[in-house]
């Protein structure tokens, strides 16, 4: 590949302005500037998330579940600390973008409205390598990673010409608006594709089991040691 070009991916999202006039048909490949806004929050990245979409999903169909989902993004005045570098509590914010973005391309999105699921964090880690500067361009790299019989495990990056800045793992669960965690049979089933996920490795559980809290049944008293 010649130096500085870069291969698109089917699964990516490009989110960078006011939204344009356009038809849907036109919108995921015209609307590029949207988030190239410093007057653009989370809000509205979410929003336009959301509903880009939304439509590459209607263009092109679900995304396999194992896919790496891109949404690419630019470090606003909104974002930084007094260092003057991306503050350390956006970058989950922004990575729920990526979330958003993936939830709905692999279809199950759709699947868990029609159903009355739900997904939520139950645990999370973040590790950080660079900083992202005022400004910069960067890519959100999104992934299913794994599932155990009651989570699931994503990652999340954040990229920079392809190279790592920052690692998020989640471990999210989806759950029934009636009560009670949907099992992952359940889940694929509902997706009309084979369960392809792992297992987590054995480091992933340990952090899972490790950093986990009283369930909401137990008593979780603030005791301080």
């Amino acid at each position: 590949m010649p130096a500085g070009s870069r291969r698109r991916h089917p699964a990516d999202t490009t989110l960078p302005g006011p939204p344009c006039r356009r038809s849907t048909r036109d919108f995921a490949s015209t609307c590029t500037h949207s988030l190239a806004s410093p007057l653009v929050n989370v809000w509205w990245r979410t929003l336009l998330t959301i509903l880009r979409a939304k439509v590459l999903l209607r263009r092109h169909g679900p995304i396999p579940p194992r896919t790496v989902g891109r949404v690419r993004l630019r470090t606003m005045p909104t974002d930084i600390d007094l260092l003057r570098h991306m503050n350390n509590g956006r970058y989950a914010s922004l990575f729920d973008l990526g979330r958003f973005d993936l939830l709905i391309r692999t279809g199950i999105w759709d699947a868990m409205n029609d159903r009355g699921w739900y997904a939520v964090v139950a645990t999370e880690t973040i590790t950080f390598r660079k900083s992202l500067q005022l400004w910069q361009r960067f890519t959100v790299e999104s992934r299913l990673y794994a599932h155990d019989d009651r989570a699931v495990y994503q990652v999340h990056r954040a990229v920079v010409d392809g190279e790592v800045y920052a690692e998020m793992i989640v471990r999210a669960r989806f759950l029934r608006r009636t009560g009670g965690v949907v099992p992952m049979d359940e889940l694929f089933e509902a997706l009309g594709r084979p369960d392809d996920l792992p297992q987590p490795p054995q480091w992933v559980s340990d952090w899972a089991a490790a950093s986990a809290l009283p369930s909401t049944k137990q008593p979780a008293p603030s005791v301080w040691e």
